[in-house]
């Protein structure tokens, strides 16, 4: 049995808690890699609906170590309220089941304020962060001024670098025109997080090292999308990590070797959320209509979705970048109803065709999507668990779909409920 990779082949917001919740069912440990509370997850278990931001989706699951990575950048205080959270709907959380690594990056409070300011400042060049402090707290990272989870627990340490980031930070937020972090205040908390995070912190990499040595079946859990990717997606509009398959090894501290089957989450039509291209975005009632039946808001900032029609060359670009073996098409159900369906195939940017969305941004603003048109279906696809269920013309969406992103379908999801899944090809038999 190998290891899987699951990540995002879109924007974002593909559906993947969903399906690393019905895979976790089949690993031993669940593993974060990346990203941080920027992230949303919705599970809908036996009509119970638990929305994570910070936890790995396999945590609502008995019997399953969860991990939370050096590649991912954690606020203490939305980590502890989402445990209390979760665990208030009755799941058991703690040391025993819940890890997190003691070299992974903190998010403070002057994050979270350089991160509004800087939103502010940019006026209608927003990116459109979600104003968590994600990307500042990356910043610091790289720029080796960063406080860690093991740094809590040195009080020498954490007062020689509290006092670093402040003098680099507090003048950028004045410059920005706002109040600046007391040194004080800000010791106080994080004096008072540091023995409620200190019973999770570990040693990740050696976790992962006996977790191979026991043959033990991991599921790495990515976060954001594929063309939100630091290097791979649509820059300046991403995200401030690499949210490919192949920071899974680096997230956790593992080597490359253990990451297996990678598996690419992919909605059954395209959405994003923020500021940045959208080559087969639509603003009719089509649009309004995907967005309605599916239900798309954001799990953490509730912001409305824009919603467009599938676009093939964008997920095969992202399949071929990520190492894809194949995906889990989620949402196939939202498409019910639609007399006609579009795909886009490639782009006409200043009367080019190309058959991938270009790295220069100004290409990216200019691409004017290239649509193959479908019959749609009226039958309901809603909690279909095998094939024979499907319409015949679903089937060769589907069908047609893989063909296009030159990558297999090895799940189809047809509704939110855990249970409503199509198993083609099981990623933990490689």
């Amino acid at each position: 049995m190998s290891n899987v990779v699951v990540v995002g082949s879109q924007w974002g917001d593909e559906g993947k808690g969903k399906i690393v919740d019905w895979l976790s069912a089949r690993a031993d440990v669940v593993c974060r890699f990346q990203g941080g509370h920027n992230a949303g997850h919705t599970l809908v278990v036996n009509g119970e609906v638990y929305k994570l931001s910070l936890l790995p989706s396999g945590v609502v699951r008995r019997g399953k170590l969860s991990i939370l990575g050096n590649g991912v950048v954690i606020d203490p205080w939305a980590l502890m309220e989402e445990i209390e959270r979760i665990r208030a709907q009755g799941v058991e959380i703690g040391p025993d089941n819940l890890m997190v690594a003691e070299n992974a990056v903190l998010i403070l409070p002057v994050h979270r304020e350089l991160d509004l300011a800087r939103e502010k400042a940019r006026g209608a060049a927003k990116i459109g962060t979600t104003g968590r402090g994600i990307g500042p707290a990356y910043e610091d990272k790289v720029a080796r001024r960063a406080i860690r989870v093991c740094d809590l627990m040195d009080p020498s340490t954490l007062d020689e670098r509290v006092d670093a980031l402040l003098a680099h930070h507090n003048v950028l937020i004045a410059g920005l025109g706002g109040a600046p972090i007391a040194r004080d205040a800000l010791m106080a908390e994080l004096q008072d997080i540091a023995p409620k995070l200190a019973p999770y912190a570990t040693v990740v990499w050696k976790a992962m090292e006996q977790a191979r040595r026991d043959s033990k079946r991991v599921l790495f859990e990515g976060a954001q999308g594929t063309m939100l990717d630091i290097d791979h997606g649509t820059y300046p509009f991403v995200t401030s990590s690499n949210t490919v398959a192949g920071q899974a090894a680096t997230g956790v501290g593992t080597g490359p070797r253990s990451s297996g089957y990678v598996l690419g989450i992919t909605k059954a039509y395209t959405t994003r959320v923020g500021s940045g291209p959208f080559p087969s975005e639509l603003f009719d009632a089509d649009g309004e209509r995907l967005g309605e039946r599916g239900h798309e808001f954001g799990v953490v900032t509730g912001r409305k979705r824009r919603c467009g029609w599938f676009d093939a060359a964008l997920v095969r670009q992202s399949c071929k970048v990520g190492g894809v073996d194949g995906i889990a098409f989620t949402k196939l159900d939202v498409l019910d109803g639609f007399a006609r369906l579009k795909i886009c195939i490639g782009y006409d940017i200043d009367g080019r065709r190309y058959d991938y969305l270009p790295a220069a941004a100004g290409l990216q603003a200019r691409a004017e999507p290239v649509y193959e048109e479908m019959e749609g279906w009226s039958e309901s696809t809603q909690g279909a668990r095998r094939w024979a269920d499907l319409p015949a013309q679903a089937i060769k969406y589907v069908r047609r779909v893989e063909e296009l992103i030159e990558t297999p379908v090895a799940l189809l999801s047809t509704s939110p409920e855990r249970e409503d899944t199509i198993l083609v090809h099981d990623p933990f038999d490689g």
